[in-house]
């Protein structure tokens, strides 16, 4: 099966979106792929040895999750972007503190349990076979009127 672009499925633009392709998407689980490279999406972000820094890998197993929710939305005739927030992540190890230059990365995001409005994903980020981060990271999706007010408030204040 072929997917769209991440750009298809993510309501984020350059620079913020991360992931350069969808490689799978099934009932519980999906799998993104991108390459640490200073000609890539993850430019801006590389530090001076041309290393992507650890504390990126919460966004791209969220990016992950995104694109899962947004295909799935989309096979069943929604809106394919919509905001999702993350209210967390526990157990996040990126046991290498970095992401080693010219490396391609696979994100992977395997449903653990969802509600409504409520998931848990079990995410992990590989290169070469190798498991360079872990951790489990806990989604809400906001309805339309909640984040109408939430915007709302930001901008009163």
């Amino acid at each position: 099966m072929s997917y769209l672009s991440p750009t298809d499925y993510l309501p984020h633009d350059a620079p913020m979106l991360l992931l350069e392709s969808v490689e799978n998407v099934l009932a519980e689980s999906a799998v993104c792929r991108v390459t640490v490279t200073p000609q890539g999406v993850l430019a801006p972000f590389l530090d001076a040895a041309g290393d992507l820094p650890g504390w990126y890998a919460l966004e791209l197993m969220a990016q992950t999750v995104g694109v899962w929710s947004g295909w799935h939305r989309q096979q069943k005739g929604q809106e394919s972007m919509s905001l999702g927030m993350v209210l967390g992540a526990r157990e996040l190890v990126c046991a290498a503190g970095c992401f080693p230059a010219s490396s391609e990365l696979t994100i992977t995001a395997t449903l653990l349990m969802q509600d409504e409005r409520f998931s848990s994903f079990e995410c992990a980020i590989l290169a070469k076979g190798a498991t360079l981060a872990t951790g489990r990271v806990n989604t809400f999706q906001p309805s339309q009127q909640e984040l109408a007010s939430l915007f709302k408030q930001g901008v009163n204040q």
